[in-house]
């Protein structure tokens, strides 16, 4: 989710006019929603019509009523799911300002409680499901944009799979430096292209006027009901119009709602529905531009332009969805669902300017398997649809449990709100179901797989805690016994990372039984992570004398947030405690992880927890802490 803006834009009653700053910066961060939010939708019409004609006629050319019926479709898909289901009612549904799939999990466990697994299980399918949208985005849309370079010269034909591997690669090895510095002009860029497709669209509804009817929803369900499985396996393409509403939640905070809301409103839906009116338009005048009516909307001197254009277009629209997936697993490591990893920030001015090399490379090497064994567009349109649909059915389910337990509205009420869009959601993820033999596996399998990892780290680090804290010592029972027989002490300070704070760490007790010293001061430090996207430093730490020499510490940070222990810790100064980096040692336990046969998980899903855990990113880079002051004390343990 690359962000432009992090801060929500003000919103002021008609009595208070917006201050000319504020309608500047308004302006501005709704321009810039056009590049990241709207960036994947905006791409869709390359190929979301002719898909689903093709899935209608079957091969053949499609009749009247088929594009009647399927432009009507696509319309109606735009106007229910986009703009009353996200943007005027899941666009509520924000967290301090943040949206997303783990933030609405997040909500869902304020309201619910952390122990209701269904919840978990929810936030986790959601976030896996996006995963697989993130790989096959990039892979579709960049196809689709080269694929149009067949219209300008037949003998580039063999080129576009090389030129589209080129341009992805490409894309993929610039994640690192960050993209800072281009940002600012998606939107400016996407803009353009919004308004062009509308032009496009625009000069062919002459051709046949009569399209302008398929704004009433009876063509497409009359078309539904007179075409039975055809018509659903055409339902499943006609989907693909609406990839990409999620990232109008998900990038929010990023941008506000109101920008957001406004962006759609009155740019991204008209020029949507011109586009694909055109297209209706231009195959009811001539149905053998069945083949690519995108780029046929245009005369022949404008293709190779036009080709660019979509090429620059779904680039934009493949960042904003790798960005996400960057976004995604920070906050899935802060709520537990997966093991830490190595976060770069890319820019000092943007907080959400970062880059995940491990998500990098797997999804660059994920998205390169789909293009060399699709091939093509169409035959990758098949795999689309359904990750999208899941991700969007769980979001149906967990804005029901947030409109009535944290919005506090009556069970009935939420529920005749929300169910029309669950409804709605389950008949496209049946319609997408029936393309799981073409391709609709893969999304299914990576989202498996990962909802495996995500479920096996969380289950694995509850067990570890469980089994730990049965052998540990308690810490008031320690202190009790430091205090009666106090060993020799050191001047300085000694930091101990744990995540049970009612329990000695087991580096103290290793530093005391090897060792056989205390230090001056000691600190039992615990780093939790709240249900909200970010924590002021007014609430960043709690502090606790609990012995003559020993205090416990909480440190708190949001799920959006990468801890800064140091950083972090200077607050204490401001709470009387003497703090000097220089004079400060951090022990830090590593753990060496055995399987065993009483576990509370199969050996299988012991082995994955294990190798989960030696792949985790070492303490020391992940809470930011100096290497020079650092002690790491081994133990063994099993799960």
């Amino acid at each position: 989710m690359t962000a432009i803006a992090h801060e929500r834009a003000e919103t002021t009653t008609p009595a208070q006019p917006v201050p000319a700053p504020d309608r500047s910066r308004f302006w501005t961060l709704t321009l810039g929603s056009l590049g990241v939010v709207y960036g994947d939708i905006g791409t869709s019409p390359l190929y979301a019509l002719k898909e689903s004609l093709a899935a209608a006629a079957g091969g053949g050319e499609p009749t009247v009523e088929m594009v009647f019926g399927i432009v009507s479709l696509i319309l109606w898909a735009l106007i229910v799911i986009v703009t009353v289901k996200y943007v005027l009612f899941i666009l509520r549904a924000d967290n301090n300002g943040e949206g997303g799939t783990l933030t609405l999990m997040a909500l869902a466990q304020k309201a619910m409680g952390h122990n209701v697994a269904v919840i978990t299980l929810l936030g986790a399918a959601g976030a896996a499901l996006f995963y697989g949208d993130a790989i096959i985005t990039p892979a579709i849309s960049v196809l689709s944009a080269v694929e149009g370079l067949k219209l300008v010269t037949p003998s580039l034909d063999p080129y576009i799979l090389p030129i589209s591997i080129v341009i992805l690669v490409g894309l993929f090895m610039v994640q690192s430096h960050g993209t800072a510095r281009v940002a600012m002009w998606f939107g400016p860029i996407m803009a353009v292209w919004f308004v062009v497709m509308a032009v496009g669209g625009l000069h062919h509804i002459a051709d046949a006027p009569g399209i302008l009817a398929a704004f009433s929803p009876t063509y497409g369900i009359s078309f539904l009901t007179h075409h039975g499985t055809a018509g659903l396996i055409a339902l499943g393409a006609v989907f693909l119009s609406v990839t990409g509403a999620e990232a109008l939640y998900a990038d929010m905070g990023h941008f506000g709602r109101r920008p957001i809301q406004i962006a759609w409103l009155v740019l991204v839906l008209p020029c949507l529905a011109l586009n694909y009116l055109g297209q209706g338009a231009l195959i009811l005048a001539d149905p053998g531009k069945i083949e690519n009516p995108f780029f046929l909307l245009y005369p022949e001197w404008a293709l190779l332009p036009m080709v660019c254009m979509a090429a620059i277009a779904t680039v934009i629209a493949s960042q904003a969805v790798i960005t996400g997936a960057f976004s995604l697993t920070q906050q899935a490591i802060q709520l537990g669902l997966l093991p830490r990893m190595e976060i770069r920030w890319t820019s000092d001015k943007e907080k959400g300017q970062i880059y995940v090399p491990r998500v990098n490379a797997l999804l660059l090497v994920a998205v390169l398997f789909l293009v060399v064994t699709f091939k093509s567009s169409s035959a990758l349109a098949h795999a689309y649809g359904i990750a999208v649909t899941g991700t969007m059915v769980v979001t149906a389910i967990m804005a029901f449990f947030v409109a009535w337990k944290f919005w506090k509205w009556r069970f009935w009420t939420a529920a005749v709100v929300v169910l029309p869009f669950l409804l709605l959601d389950l008949i496209f993820l049946g319609a997408n179901a029936l393309k799981i033999p073409q391709g609709g596996w893969m999304p299914l399998l990576v989202g498996t797989a990962l909802v495996i990892v995500m479920m096996t780290w969380r289950r694995g680090t509850r067990i570890l805690m469980e089994k730990s804290s049965k052998i540990d010592v308690g810490l008031s029972d320690l202190i009790a016994m430091l205090e009666k027989s106090p060993p020799h002490h050191v001047k300085g300070t000694a930091i101990f990372l744990t995540a049970d704070p009612d329990h000695a760490p087991s580096a103290l007790m290793h530093n005391l039984k090897h060792n056989k010293i205390l230090h001056e001061k000691n600190v039992i430090l615990t780093v939790r992570t709240e249900d909200a996207p970010r924590v002021g430093d007014e609430a960043r730490l709690r502090i606790e004398k609990i012995g003559e020499a020993f205090w416990r510490v909480e440190m708190v940070y949001g799920y959006m947030e990468t801890p800064n222990l140091p950083r972090g810790l200077a607050v204490l100064r401001k709470q009387g405690f003497k703090f000097d980096i220089m004079s400060t040692s951090f022990f830090v336990s590593r753990r060496s992880i055995r399987p065993s046969p009483h576990s509370g998980m199969p050996l299988w899903q012991d082995r994955i927890f294990i190798s989960l855990a030696k792949s985790a990113n070492d303490a020391t880079d992940f809470f930011q802490i100096p290497t020079g002051r650092v002690v790491e004390m081994g133990t063994q343990v099993t799960v």
